[in-house]
């Protein structure tokens, strides 16, 4: 740089430069400065807008390593306009133009950019008349006269870290559009700038395909989605977690698997994976011969004892038998309704109460104590049950934590008894309730759900199979 320019405060620019776009987490890329063109371009692909119409966002991914399609990052932005724009080689295209800040060396600044799919392109960014500074001395022999950077930068820790969270397409899977917990998760959501969107789990039907596999809901193919939230009734598991795995085929971020969902509802399966992990649960049996009564009955001690249905939920098809001839009515009449059950040992300590723990990322974030109704030994909130906030022990802790884990849940209700020996698993609830937590405790437990799930789908590199990258580029 010569003096003149030293003393007025301009900097140098070549025809190529690195720059970093940091508010779409993209903090090295290889830019051609053209001062022949009017706009800046960015070459991204699955470019797609979403949101309300007053004020649509848009979402689009890149590769920002030419030659490196297994290197994918997706960015999201407000939409400022959409605009004709014709090409250098005369081709007239409609773009989205979004607003963010360039970083050149030292020097950062506001910019609009169109959005493109024009992979094919060495640079993935092209810098336009309208984006150059005034101070900027544009040198079109030289290259890279400010600061260079890498494109290691992609494969550090670092970059999950600087990454900003960016707007996210949400889906909520719920039949129940207007309930306390699907009216949070929208409300947190859209509070922190997210798109949240309620869809019927029953109304969705799958396309199963190896190359191309989707989800359509009322007559059109469901968009991508960023994340997937589930709240899947018992009475639908079979169909919503098969829409589950559809969207898990696709690679969507998903809070709770299908498989998770899946082993916590089935009773049965539930108790032994919690005795696979050695976590504690009152002691449990099941027999499907009419025959072994008076065995099925002793394996789990003396009477009072529990008869569970195996599709029980919200306390509904538990019975206690508090001696054992009422227990045998009990197993008998089950039986000859040829429904699935289990018998478990009564805590008589617990005194009709247990400890709902709600745990999210394999941490618990609230608990609350509920107590049964007047006569009743369940302690439902559904069924009249009371609930306050409680401290838990350390061992209650680690006891609910490794049960969310063991079912690879990242948002359980875990339900404990409080016994002579320690804590009792007495079930993990893949779709726990809000309302009750929240109230009791008053936490904002919906809000630590998004701080999880913002933690995850970060805009860091995802590695994706170039065979499939390739049939799209």
């Amino acid at each position: 740089m010569d003096e003149n320019a030293m003393a007025s405060g301009t900097f140098r620019v070549g025809w190529e430069e690195w720059v970093g776009l940091p508010e779409l987490g993209l903090p090295a890329l290889k830019a051609k400065v053209d001062t022949g063109a009017r706009t800046s371009a960015l070459h991204a692909f699955d470019i797609e807008a979403f949101g309300p119409s007053q004020a649509p966002k848009v979402r689009f991914d890149i590769h920002p390593i030419p030659g490196r399609d297994d290197v994918s990052i997706t960015c999201s932005a407000k939409i400022l306009d959409r605009r004709e724009v014709t090409s250098s080689n005369g081709e007239a295209e409609w773009r989205y133009v979004i607003g963010t800040d360039i970083l050149m060396g030292d020097h950062r600044w506001p910019i609009e950019i169109t959005l493109t799919d024009r992979g094919s392109m060495s640079n993935r960014m092209l810098l336009g008349r309208q984006a150059l500074r005034d101070d900027m001395l544009i040198t079109p022999s030289a290259r890279f006269c400010q600061p260079e950077l890498s494109y290691d930068v992609y494969h550090t820790a670092a970059m999950t870290v600087a990454a900003p969270t960016r707007t996210l397409r949400i889906c909520v899977l719920s039949r129940e559009e207007h309930n306390y917990s699907t009216r949070r998760l929208v409300e947190e959501g859209e509070k922190r700038g997210h798109v949240v969107e309620v869809i019927d789990t029953t109304r969705c039907y799958m396309a199963i395909n190896a190359l191309a596999p989707e989800v359509h809901y009322d007559g059109k193919r469901l968009p991508r989605y960023d994340v997937i939230i589930p709240r899947i009734g018992a009475s639908i598991t079979p169909y919503g977690t098969a829409v589950i795995r559809q969207f898990e085929t696709v690679g969507t971020y998903v809070v709770n698997p299908s498989d998770g969902i899946t082993a916590s509802r089935d009773k049965l399966h539930a108790h032994q994976i919690l005795a696979r992990h050695k976590i504690g649960m009152p002691a449990t049996a099941f027999a499907a011969s009419p025959k072994d009564t008076s065995n099925l009955i002793g394996l789990v001690g003396s009477t009072p004892l529990i008869v569970k249905l195996l599709e029980s939920t919200q306390g509904k098809g538990v019975v206690l038998a508090e001696t054992r001839k009422a227990a045998e009515s009990v197993i008998s009449a089950f039986r000859g309704l040829k429904a699935n059950f289990l018998v478990q040992h009564f805590v008589k300590e617990a005194a009709g109460e247990d400890i709902r723990c709600l745990v999210v990322g394999g941490r618990v974030v609230a608990a609350m104590k509920r107590s049964a109704a007047e006569g009743d030994f369940r302690s439902n909130l559904h069924l009249g049950g009371q609930a306050v906030a409680v401290r838990i022990t350390r061992e209650e802790r680690d006891t609910a934590s490794r049960a969310a884990r063991a079912f690879r849940l990242n948002l359980a209700g875990v339900d404990l008894l409080r016994s002579d020996s320690g804590p009792k698993v007495l079930e993990v609830n893949s779709s726990p309730g809000l309302e009750g937590i929240e109230t009791a405790t008053r936490k904002n437990v919906t809000g630590l759900l998004y701080d999880e799930i913002e933690k995850r789908v970060r805009p860091a590199p995802a590695r994706r199979r170039s065979a499939v990258r390739g049939e799209r580029t």
